[in-house]
């Protein structure tokens, strides 16, 4: 059985292309037409989905072809597009860049090629005119088996420059998809993590209106439509009973995947939001998600939220399942030292202290489980990724994972956090593990001293 799913990829020379404007100005566009558009963001990255979900309406999906298996990614992309008329898929860094220089893997284009999506290139068009068709051209013929279908020129200067560049891309027979103007609304401002995330400063729905209208949303549709129909593989998922999941859901932390939260509902989880920042306890549950998120922003804010801080140690001592990644570990730690020096007390759940540095750790992770912990037993191997510029300070003592940048995290009794980040519909094992441990309540012994 198979199934017609319009769908494009917009890819780009490299990052800062300006491809989540273009992109969110496109779903913008489609959304003016009546059509409803379901926009993905290739990779693991949490912001750039916020707008365009801002855009479209509709929250951002994430497709990532290291952290989902082949088959996990088919079944996520259709279960995702089911509702859509129109897809839009966002690339990642630049069109070939993945995991190795030497290969596609892992790229925006291997993954255009795995959903047999036709691509748009986003080209920056800023000091250029002639010389945008032969990049235009290089990475059309960079690999024979990538259906490039034209391109959008970004950051021209003015219409008259738009048709300069028009002019050479005809010469050399490669479509163009319209253009956009380089304006200051139009600008994203970014923060250490990457773009600020849509709720801190969404682009401007005129300067979007704008922008869109100077595109070829017609063709670009076309091009959509002309994507080969892909086989059916989504399964139902059956519940395996009734649970109440506490998730952090505020200004500091926000860095869910949606497929993984939709994972766990289809299980048989309520997802039950609370702020860290202005709740005085946590709700009633049967195990506590914190994400990740900037909580060394709101330092100050959450240490002085002593209630939160204190329902969340006695939730912790009652037994049940406690899960934080990265800014939840940070805030789950013993106190967080922001990178002007000052202390905040956290949670005190781990013991250890965290701080910030201005040194990334990034990079994706083959992960080992080494403990049995709410998510998986000792041995469960699974991949994630790690993004952020903090740090332990001390060497963990129970470590949570073996991952290829060594042990990693903390793992006791109900408590687990780390600075992996994991995506539980791509290994749908972990969400299974997870609610059993909420369903079996108190299985799990606390670790700490009351």
């Amino acid at each position: 059985m198979t199934r017609d799913i319009p769908r494009l990829v917009l890819a780009a020379p490299h990052s800062n292309a300006g491809k989540t404007t273009v992109a969110s100005a496109v779903c913008a566009g489609f959304k003016h037409m009546g059509l409803q558009v379901q926009p993905f963001k290739l990779g693991p990255d949490y912001l750039d989905p916020t707008h365009l979900g801002r855009a479209a309406g509709v929250n951002a999906r994430n497709l990532d072809s290291y952290l989902l298996p082949p088959e996990r990614l088919h079944a996520l992309f259709e279960r995702g597009s089911q509702h859509a008329d129109i897809n839009v898929l966002e690339g990642v860094m630049g069109l070939f860049d993945g995991k190795s220089p030497l290969s596609d893997e892992h790229s925006t284009a291997d993954l255009a090629r795995m959903l047999k999506a036709p691509v748009v290139l986003v080209l920056d068009a800023s000091g250029t005119a002639r010389t945008i068709a032969a990049v235009a051209l290089g990475l059309k013929n960079f690999t024979a088996d990538l259906e490039v279908a034209g391109v959008i020129l970004n950051r021209v200067g003015s219409a008259k420059h738009a048709e300069l560049c028009e002019m050479a891309l005809q010469q050399v027979g490669i479509r163009s998809f319209g253009f956009v103007v380089n304006r200051p609304s139009l600008a994203l401002p970014s923060r250490h993590l990457g773009l600020l995330g849509a709720e801190h400063h969404a682009l401007p729905e005129h300067a979007l209106q704008e922008a869109f209208s100077t595109l070829d949303l017609e063709g670009l549709l076309e091009v959509a439509q002309s994507a080969p129909a892909l086989p059916s593989s989504a399964a139902a998922t059956l519940p395996l009973g009734k649970v109440k999941l506490g998730i952090a859901m505020d200004e500091a932390f926000r860095f869910y995947y949606q497929d993984a939260l939709d994972v766990l509902e289809d299980l048989g989880a309520t997802l039950l939001p609370f702020s860290p920042l202005r709740d005085a306890g946590v709700p009633e549950c049967d195990g506590l998600l914190l994400g990740g998120g900037y909580p060394e922003v709101h330092a100050r804010e959450l240490s002085e939220n002593q209630s939160m801080r204190e329902s969340i140690w006695a939730f912790a001592l009652s037994g049940k399942p406690v899960i934080g990644e990265c800014g939840g570990l940070m805030y789950l730690s013993e106190t967080l030292t922001t990178l002007e020096g000052e202390v905040f007390e956290m949670c005190k759940v781990v013991p250890h202290h965290t701080e910030m540095t201005p040194q990334l750790a990034l990079g994706y992770r083959e992960v080992t489980f080494l403990q049995d912990t709410p998510l998986g037993v000792a041995g469960t191997q699974v991949r994630g990724h790690e993004f952020h510029f903090s740090r332990l300070k001390e060497s963990p003592t129970h470590p949570a994972y073996q991952t290829d940048a060594g042990p990693e995290g903390y793992a006791r009794g109900n408590v687990l956090a780390s600075y992996v980040h994991l995506h539980y519909a791509g290994f749908p094992v972990l969400a299974r593990h997870f609610m059993q441990n909420l369903l079996e309540g108190q299985a799990l012994d606390s670790h700490l001293v009351p």
